[in-house]
Parts: structure tokens; C-alpha cells; sequence
């Protein structure tokens, strides 16, 4: 029996087993509520100890809760999802380290991102507050990191579960069903509450959904990548079944639904279970595209846009087709709302009248002098905020005030009748430009160009369902570039939400397994394992 146990599992049970006594001890003595939530958290730890994926799916799980932990606790170092995730990191790193095995994934992607990470870091050097701006550089290097653990992960034959298909499921999983938690509350607050923050209020009796993020501009845009990587899941595997019916009635590929046996996602699944999936990623899909509407979020409709062309224009390997469906989708969606306004729809005509007055937020100019009321507001706070960005660029175009320091630098800048900063330009990209400057900028743009590329490259080669997956991160990827024209969507641990999803684009693309729904060999390792 001696043989069967090495020193590492004495150890592991031994933690365990300590772990188990303490909590036992405290659950005895506590109330009922309280000695539940400390056994959750306690099966959450040890789950995530045992494999990082289960700490990095409660990451996300969780990781929205963080607004709302700030508003009924009180601000902290670190929030729930910010916790798991540094807890998945640790169980990663510590276990790779015990095990001799530890490996940086030598994927493409480590390029643009980490060379957008070191201009950012490198503005800090002249920056207001270099507190802040680690602040936000954190952020990005979670998201690299996220996509290293993943990568790692799939093809450590140690940890359970194993291989890619796996590792892909599970973070599909929890990334799909995050927001299906948030969308379900959002569906909640806009018209089953019955009340709400006067603020919020619509049409006269409801409530603009914000889920647990307290705003609903950055929950409508956390709902698009929901709803589009649901979309994409959902027409992946819709188009599968309908490959393999054809491919058993005809035994040939069709050139729009290319039929592979050797998918990444459902090599060991049986048809009920694509069924499940199926039936699982249209709710996300459905709940998500509501929670977007109820969010009543202008920058979030006008991204929800974007990705449905997007995600119309590559349901199709042919682009005519593609294109062709968006037209119609086009044509029905505008005629049936000028319809709704033509009869006087009270919904309709709130939401033209919400999408009518968007232009005037890109009106560019000095706002200074210019009349103040109620029905500019709005506009003429978000115009003050762009203008102040663009003195911060001018005043120094190349090295900015520093990454994550727009709310710091703001008081130099602010207008007379704008004194207080909003804690960013809602323009992400005038914001880029005034922290970073125009190369940190470049640096974004060859990122997410990079990441645009990898994906556009996938959707044309891949077979369904995977090619499902990679056509739903591209709407979203368009969906957050279009928000990002308003708005800035990294807060409220989004980031590990992004993580999650281009961990998800890197292990469909590494190493280069598909050529048009044929696996090719696989190419030789180049991972850098400096233990």
C-alpha cells in the first residue's frame, strides 16, 4: 500500500484533512447561513487547489459580483472574482513548480500583448500616480496570464480534465453560464422587481437592468459578449447536426455546414449531449440579447449591431450569402421599428427616439460656453470628457499622463463647468490616446487587429461546431470595439470574462490543427519550460 501514495499525495491529503477539521470546528458554532456560505467557500478552495480550472471558473462565476461587493461592503484590495482568480494563478504556478513542470505557452498571441503591456508599463515612468496605472496593467497581465494558464493546462497530461476538448468545454461553459446568471437578473430588475433607482426608469414603469454591476452602460456591453458567443455556440452545433443528417443521407460536404470527425469540441459526445448544448447556448444567446435590450444602453445596442452583422456576415462560408442574411436582417429589424413609430408603439417609438439622438454624442468641438439643460446634459458632459482627453494627448502625444491615469490628470484639464471626472473619457480610445499616447494606441490596435485576424482566419477554416465558437467571439470582439466609441468596458473584472474568451480563441488556433476541417499534424512544441 506504501507504493500506491507518493510524498506529494501525504502531503495533499494531510492539507486536506486539516482544512476539512477547521472548517468542521467552525460550522459547529456558527449560524446556519453563515456555516453554509464558509463550506462553500471551503469545497471553492479545495476545488480550485486541486485543478486552477475550477478556481478560474469561479472567477468568472463570480467575478461580476465585484461593483456590487463595493456598494454593500465597502472597497477592498481584492474583490471575490479577483480572489479566485489570484487563487487559480497560485494553484497553477505552486503546481507546476511542485511538479517540476512549468511552461510559458509559445502561442502568437504573447507578442501584441505583451508588447502592448510594455509601452503601457513604460508610460508609467512620467505618470500622475503610478499606483493607478499598476492598477490597470494588472488587468491586461491577468488577461495574458489567463490565457497561459489554459493553454498550459490542455496539455498537462497530470491535471483532470485533460487535453484541449476538455478544457475548452469547461470554460465555455462558465463563461456562458456567468452571463446567463447576470442576464436573468437583469431580465428580473426591468420588469419583475416592480421598483428600482428613479434614475433608471423607463417607459414610465420600468427599470434599466444592471445586473450586480450597478450601471448599466458596462452590463449592456458585458450582455453582448454573452449573447454573441451564445449565438455563435448555438449556430455551431445547429449547423453540426445539420452536417452530420446530411452527411449520413448524402455522405457529401456541403459547401456551407463542412462536417469534420475530428472536432476539437465533440469527439466524445453523443448527440443528446450536442442537443443539451444546443438547446444551453440559445438561453445564454436569448437572455443575453434581452438583458442588452432591458439595459436600455445606447452604446450597447449600437455594438449589438456591429456583432449581428458580424455574426450574419460569417454564418456562411461564402460571404455573398453571409452578407445577403445581414440585408434582410437588416431590412426586417429597421422595417418592422419604422412600423412600430408609424403606429405610434409606445416601445417603438421610445426606442427610436433613444437611437435618434446618438449622432450628437460624436459631435466634436469646444463645449465651453455652450447652454446647459436637461436635454443636453448628458451629451455635453461625455463631449466635456472627450475634449479634456484631447488636451491631454496634445499636451504630450507620445508618452500621455500615464496608463489608468485620466481621472488623475483630469483636474488640469477639466472645463469650468465640468469639475469632476467621471473616472474615464467614454471614449476608450480618445482615453488610450491620453494615457498612453499615440504609440500606446498603435500598440492596442495591432493587438485586437492581431486577435481580429487569428479569428477571421479560424471562422474561414474551421469546421462546425468549433467554427460556431470562433464566429461568436468575432461579433463580440466587433460589439466591444464599436462600445468602446462610448464607453470603457474593463471594469468590473470584464477583463477576466475577455480572458476567459481569448483563452478560448488561442486554444482553437495553437499550433495550426485545422486546414479547412482536416486536422493537419500537429507542429513541434516551442513552449519555454523554465522549470
Amino acid at each position: 500500500m506504501s507504493g500506491l501514495l507518493t510524498t506529494d499525495d501525504g502531503r495533499r491529503a494531510a492539507l486536506f484533512l486539516a482544512i476539512a477539521v477547521m472548517v468542521g470546528l467552525a460550522v459547529v458554532r456558527l449560524p446556519l447561513p453563515v456555516a453554509a456560505g464558509a463550506v462553500a467557500l471551503a469545497a471553492a478552495v479545495l476545488l480550485a487547489l486541486i485543478n486552477p480550472l475550477f478556481g478560474l471558473a469561479l472567477a468568472l462565476l463570480v467575478g461580476p459580483l465585484g461593483a456590487l461587493e463595493n456598494v454593500v461592503l465597502g472597497s477592498a484590495l481584492l474583490d471575490s472574482g479577483q480572489a479566485a482568480l489570484l487563487l487559480a494563478l497560485a494553484s497553477w504556478i505552486g503546481g507546476g513548480l511542485a511538479r517540476r513542470r512549468l511552461c510559458v505557452p509559445a502561442t502568437p498571441f504573447n507578442g501584441p500583448w505583451l508588447l502592448f503591456v510594455a509601452v503601457a508599463a513604460l508610460g508609467l515612468l512620467d505618470a500622475y500616480s503610478i499606483p493607478l496605472g499598476l492598477v490597470e496593467l494588472l488587468k491586461w497581465l491577468e488577461m495574458g496570464l489567463i490565457v497561459w494558464l489554459m493553454l498550459d493546462l490542455a496539455d498537462d497530461p497530470t491535471r483532470r480534465p485533460v487535453g484541449r476538448p476538455a478544457v475548452l468545454r469547461l470554460v465555455l461553459a462558465a463563461l456562458l453560464l456567468a452571463g446567463l446568471i447576470q442576464a436573468l437578473i437583469g431580465v428580473w430588475q426591468f420588469g419583475l422587481r416592480g421598483d428600482g433607482p428613479e434614475h433608471f426608469l423607463v417607459l414610465g414603469r420600468f427599470y434599466r437592468a444592471y445586473g450586480t454591476f450597478e450601471q448599466p452602460n458596462p452590463f449592456g456591453g458585458y450582455m453582448n459578449l454573452t449573447a454573441f458567443l451564445g449565438a455563435g455556440v448555438a449556430l455551431g452545433y445547429a449547423a453540426y447536426l445539420a452536417g452530420v443528417k446530411r452527411k449520413r443521407n448524402t455522405e457529401l460536404h456541403s459547401s456551407v455546414f463542412l462536417f469534420s470527425d475530428h472536432a476539437i469540441i465533440t469527439p466524445t459526445q453523443s448527440r443528446s449531449a450536442h442537443i443539451i448544448w444546443l438547446i444551453f447556448a440559445l438561453l445564454c444567446a436569448g437572455a443575453g440579447t434581452l438583458g442588452l435590450v432591458f439595459s436600455w444602453s445606447r452604446g450597447a445596442w449600437l455594438g449589438f449591431l456591429a456583432g449581428g452583422a458580424v455574426l450574419l456576415l460569417f454564418s456562411a462560408r461564402r460571404v455573398a450569402v453571409g452578407a445577403a442574411v445581414a440585408g434582410v436582417a437588416a431590412v426586417v429589424l429597421g422595417g418592422g421599428l419604422w412600423l412600430g413609430v408609424s403606429a405610434g408603439f409606445g416601445p417603438a417609438l421610445s426606442v427610436a427616439d433613444r437611437l435618434s439622438g446618438f449622432g450628437d454624442e460624436f459631435r466634436l468641438g469646444d463645449v465651453r460656453g455652450v447652454d446647459i439643460n436637461d436635454a443636453n446634459y448628458a451629451v455635453l458632459e461625455r463631449l466635456a470628457h472627450w475634449q479634456a482627453a484631447a488636451d491631454m494627448a496634445r499636451d504630450d502625444l507620445w508618452s500621455g499622463v500615464g496608463f489608468g491615469n485620466y481621472a488623475a490628470a483630469y483636474p488640469d484639464y477639466a472645463l469650468i463647468n465640468w469639475p469632476d471626472a467621471l473616472g474615464h473619457a467614454h471614449n476608450y480610445y480618445l482615453n488610450l490616446l491620453a494615457e498612453v499616447g499615440a504609440p500606446g494606441l498603435l500598440a492596442y490596435a495591432l493587438f485586437w487587429l492581431f486577435v481580429v485576424g487569428q479569428t477571421v482566419w479560424l471562422a474561414r477554416r474551421l469546421a462546425w461546431p468549433e467554427r460556431g465558437v470562433a464566429v461568436g467571439l468575432l461579433a463580440a470582439w466587433a460589439a466591444l470595439a464599436v462600445h468602446h466609441l462610448v464607453d470603457k468596458l474593463y471594469v468590473n473584472n470584464i477583463y477576466i470574462h475577455l480572458g476567459g474568451m481569448l483563452g478560448l480563441l488561442q486554444l482553437l488556433v495553437w499550433r495550426g490543427f485545422y486546414d479547412v476541417g482536416r486536422v493537419s499534424k500537429p507542429a513541434p512544441t516551442d513552449d519555454i519550460c523554465p522549470v
